[in-house]
């Protein structure tokens, strides 16, 4: 065991969350788990870094996200006019850096937003002891406020699990199921297993996948992201239930995250 590196765990779980990549203009998706963009956010937020701040040593954090409960996809669709009823502006601007109005004229927009309702995550972030206990001290006590991706989505609590001296995979592995309440009730009405397997994506140089989503600033001025190598895994963790079914696991059931 790395005694200089620790692990801190996460519950990302709210009404509704939105993890973007590469979506842009009127329609923004959301991809199925929490994004590194996305999670360096929330904690640069936590630790009260401006957008502008250097954000190197936390993109070097390795990252892990288990999918506890996947929850739906939502589209949120709703139209922008300008109160005054003018025409909208054209999206480009001039050499002048003036927007002109669209021609012929449109006074509506239709916009699209994608979010996920009702979704558990658990990250993990492993990195130097001293700089994971200070992100864990941020966390419970946010410099600015957190959120799921998008600020309108809150995050419910408890946000922070607590600091694990372990490694990730290790962390992700032991730290027992974090579905919601409700669904907790309706899983213990069709059986309670021991354990339950669970997808997660993991930080990896060797991985067989790639993820466009570790910033490189978030200055408004010079937004900037790369890639990152990431591997897909199950993983078989408690179930956090009492008092389990003898004998009783939930295998690798793909439809099971549907919640079929």
């Amino acid at each position: 065991m790395n005694t200089d590196h620790l692990v801190l765990l996460l519950r990302l779980a709210g009404p509704m969350q939105s993890w973007g990549d590469r979506s842009a203009f009127n329609r923004r998706e959301t991809r199925p788990e929490p994004t590194k963009s996305g999670v360096v956010g929330l904690l640069a937020a936590a630790a009260g870094r401006r957008r502008e701040a250097d954000i190197t040593d936390l993109t070097d954090l390795r990252l892990g996200v288990r999918v506890d409960q996947a929850g739906s996809l939502m589209r949120d669709y709703h139209t922008v006019s300008d109160y005054r009823g003018q025409p909208l502006p054209q999206a480009g601007v001039s050499a002048k850096g003036i927007q002109k109005p669209t021609s012929p004229a449109k006074y509506t927009h239709i916009t699209q937003r994608f979010y996920l309702q009702d979704a558990v995550f658990v990250a993990g972030i492993e990195g130097p002891a001293d700089l994971i206990t200070t992100l864990g001290t941020a966390i419970s006590n946010p410099a600015f406020p957190l959120a799921l991706g998008r600020r309108s989505c809150v995050p419910t609590q408890p946000v922070n699990l607590g600091l694990r001296p372990t490694d990730l995979e290790t962390a992700l592995i032991t730290e027992p199921w974090q579905i919601g309440d409700h669904a907790r009730r309706r899983q213990a009405r069709k059986g309670r297993p021991a354990t339950v397997q669970l997808a997660a994506t993991l930080d990896d140089p060797d991985g067989d996948d790639v993820a466009h989503d570790r910033p490189v600033s978030f200055d408004p001025l010079r937004r900037a992201f790369t890639s990152r190598r990431i591997r897909h895994d199950w993983l078989t963790v408690p179930s956090g239930f009492d008092n389990p079914d003898p004998d009783r696991s939930a295998g690798h059931d793909p439809f099971a995250l549907l919640d079929w």
